[in-house]
């Protein structure tokens, strides 16, 4: 339960860091449509940062689910895949990397099918 809370905070502090590390110091360094990219990886970090802390919360609040619990390490592992791979596309030049994107993409949809199954439940 807690563990999603502490990783959403990680998360999300890390989304915050990243995008000022972006704003500012990628901005003159970097192409403006790689700058593009890392900003989608910043947003979709964030976005998922907060999923996080609302799978914390509902577990706080309903007890341990095991959809939801799956969702939360999707979307965890969703963020690593997706943003992670943005982040290195923007500051390398090969793009073998960007293979890797649609698979973090695929774990977020999987946990929000998860996350919304176990709310109608």
């Amino acid at each position: 339960m807690q563990t999603f809370l502490l990783i959403g905070g990680i998360f999300a502090f890390l989304s915050v860091a990243l995008g000022a590390f972006g704003a500012h110091a990628l901005r003159t360094r970097v192409a403006p449509e790689k700058l593009t990219v890392f900003q989608t990886g910043v947003q979709y970090q964030m976005y998922h940062a907060l999923a996080l802390i609302a799978v914390g919360l509902y577990q706080a609040w309903k007890g341990t689910a095991l959809l939801v619990c799956w969702a939360g390490w999707l979307f965890v592992i969703g963020t690593v895949l997706f943003s992670g791979s943005l982040y290195i596309l923007t500051g390398s030049r090969g793009r073998a990397i960007g293979a890797v994107t649609p698979l973090g993409g695929l774990a977020f949809l999987a946990g929000w099918v998860l996350f919304v199954v176990q709310a109608v439940r």
